[in-house]
């Protein structure tokens, strides 16, 4: 994952993003808080773009290398036991979910940079997920982010948290 990841600039726009929706979220002037909004926008379009092309570069993995675990915790050989999901179509998943919340323009700025900040958490927990287990991705993101896996799952857009459910169940 490392090596498909290091092609992109996903995890600083997710960095970006982050310390921009606090900054924008923080501040007291109405219009000095929408030019922060305007700057993150093209942030926000480079990573829907960076996710997509992520996809797209990871859709032609060995399937065999692209099975994740469903067992909370790392055994050799689990995802050969059925309980497993396919990498490339988590991502694809992802995508799709990110590029939705960046898309929509009928929400407030502040609900859509919650959706955005979601869908982008939860793709990190899913590649955390990839490289280690379920319980260390969780992990991970309770200690980096103060947010429970439950938490997360519930604050995705609808759409994502049915098809991701369906994936990962």
């Amino acid at each position: 994952m490392a090596r498909y990841l290091s092609d992109h600039d996903i995890e600083k726009c997710i960095e970006t993003l982050s310390q921009g929706y606090s900054r924008a979220l923080g501040e007291s002037d109405p219009a000095r808080s929408e030019q922060v909004w305007g700057v993150l926008r093209g942030t926000e379009d480079v990573l829907c773009r960076q996710v997509r092309k992520l996809a797209g570069d990871f859709a032609g993995v060995e399937p065999t290398a692209t099975r994740v675990s469903k067992f909370p915790i790392w055994l050799p050989l689990s995802p050969a036991f059925d309980r497993s999901f396919d990498m490339r179509e988590a991502l694809r998943m992802h995508s799709r979910g990110i590029c939705r919340a960046v898309e929509e323009q009928d929400a407030s700025p502040k609900d859509r940079a919650f959706a955005i900040l979601a869908e982008m958490l939860l793709m990190q927990h899913t590649c955390h997920w990839y490289c280690r287990s379920r319980s260390v991705a969780s992990a991970r993101m309770l200690a980096s982010h103060r947010t429970s896996y439950e938490q997360l799952v519930g604050a995705v857009l609808p759409q994502t948290r049915q098809e991701y459910l369906g994936l990962v169940a």
